[in-house]
């Protein structure tokens, strides 16, 4: 029975950083924080989220999406560059990307240089996992 514990709390130590995320949290986060400067809206037109801001780029089907490619969008020469890196939005890093765009970009890039054009950040790992969360039921297929 001593074991237990040091077996609990190896697990916990090979979580990852964040828990799962929740989707329905992320979406109240999205209309209270990010719909300032972002929206969803689908193919058909339908805005499913947001207010149809286009300060950012518009966020239906970002999971999955080569960051910087959203049609008509003027992308920051680092999200464009890191784009060309061959990278996907997923998890890990759309996570990471939202806590702290300039210093992913400086990181993914490894260029000191690079600067994020979006200056809000999601500082709380699980607020930015629940973010993805809700992003993700946008995506085909939802991941």
């Amino acid at each position: 029975m001593k074991y237990l514990p040091l077996a609990a709390t190896m697990v916990l130590l090979s979580a990852p950083a964040y828990a799962e995320g929740d989707a329905a949290n992320g979406e109240a986060i999205f209309n209270r924080q990010c719909s300032t400067c972002h929206v969803v809206i689908n193919d058909a037109g339908e805005t499913l989220a947001g207010r149809a801001a286009h300060v950012g780029p518009n966020l239906y089907g970002v999971v999955g999406r080569t960051p910087g490619s959203y049609p008509e969008f003027a992308y920051g020469d680092s999200m464009v560059a890191y784009g060309v890196t061959g990278a996907v939005w997923g998890e890990e890093n759309l996570v990471a990307y939202v806590q702290d765009p300039t210093g992913f970009l400086r990181t993914a890039l490894a260029d000191r240089r690079a600067r994020g054009k979006m200056a809000f950040q999601l500082r709380d790992p699980q607020d930015a996992a629940d973010v993805f969360a809700f992003l993700s039921t946008f995506s085909t297929p939802a991941q």
